[in-house]
């Protein structure tokens, strides 16, 4: 049995309070061959830098990074429904947050995605994602292990939906928590108990792009350009365990497709059509 802990923030810190226990299982490792979500480095990321064509497919990136020494991170997301070309495969769109090791190969992800081809549908999902001495794993498993009884990873969300995303190190477990609630954790032994903070946070919408279909008219967020007033939003950024100030550097990869806007330290609007409307 393992105490069941809610995630709060108090002037910029993570506060934790058990209440009650709940059984905990490790989820089986999912069978979905499908394309990890990929974190961009900063400097590939650079504004206007085009997609990042990397483990055979494209990405494009509007992201928010800061380099510090965390504990945890915490986001207030939008969850969107943006269209992801029906005609490809290996195509999706998400947002997320990610903390990262300063070598970039430790990392634990947590968002929403719309990917068809590994939840079945065009509606977002909640995701959980891992990656150990730069090895992928699988979404949703792999390790992970269950807590909540009402929210589990791969769960169907609902678009418009405003919502906490976070991950917090826990005594050397790295917890994910969505809507507050802690939905469980990647235990410290997957890392052979090294990874315990982390150095670069991202913040970030991705669209995955089949080779064939780069540019795509993937959409990202909701379709409107992060420059719109009515464009998809990421606020209320604030780390844990650190004494830097949140201070998030937004970058574009193709602003004429996808870009950022209302920018400051803590929030940035992000989405954009891609080429336009899907054939």
């Amino acid at each position: 049995m393992l105490a069941k802990v809610r995630v709060g923030l108090v002037s910029g810190l993570f506060s934790m309070s058990l209440l009650g226990s709940t059984a905990a299982a490790a989820v089986p490792a999912a069978s979905a061959a499908v394309l990890a979500p990929r974190v961009p480095t900063v400097s590939a990321a650079a504004t206007d830098s085009g997609p990042i064509c990397w483990y055979g497919a494209c990405y494009d990136y509007v992201s928010g990074h800061q380099w510090t020494d965390t504990t945890g991170v915490s986001v207030l997301m939008k969850v969107e429904k943006p269209v992801v070309n029906p005609a490809q495969t290996g195509e999706h769109s998400l947002q997320e947050i990610a903390l990262q090791n300063t070598a970039r190969t430790s990392t634990v992800e947590i968002g929403w995605t719309v990917d068809p081809e590994l939840n079945g549908d065009n509606q977002p999902h909640l995701f959980v994602y891992h990656w150990v001495d730069g090895q992928e794993s699988c979404y949703n498993a792999c390790g992970f292990v269950q807590v909540s009884r009402a929210i589990k990873p791969g769960m169907a969300l609902h678009p418009n939906e405003a919502a906490n995303f976070a991950t917090q190190n826990i005594h050397g477990d790295w917890w994910v928590f969505f809507r507050d609630e802690p939905v469980g954790y990647f235990p410290g032994s997957l890392w052979s108990g090294t990874y315990q903070t982390a150095q670069l946070v991202s913040v970030f919408g991705e669209v995955a792009e089949n080779t064939a279909d780069s540019p795509s008219c993937t959409q990202m967020g909701d379709g409107r350009f992060g420059s719109s007033p009515a464009a998809s939003w990421i606020r209320d950024y604030r780390i844990a365990g650190t004494k830097d100030a949140p201070n998030l550097a937004v970058s574009s990869t193709s602003p004429n497709h996808y870009d950022a806007g209302a920018v400051t330290p803590t929030s940035f609007k992000l989405g954009g059509p891609g080429t336009g409307a899907c054939s």
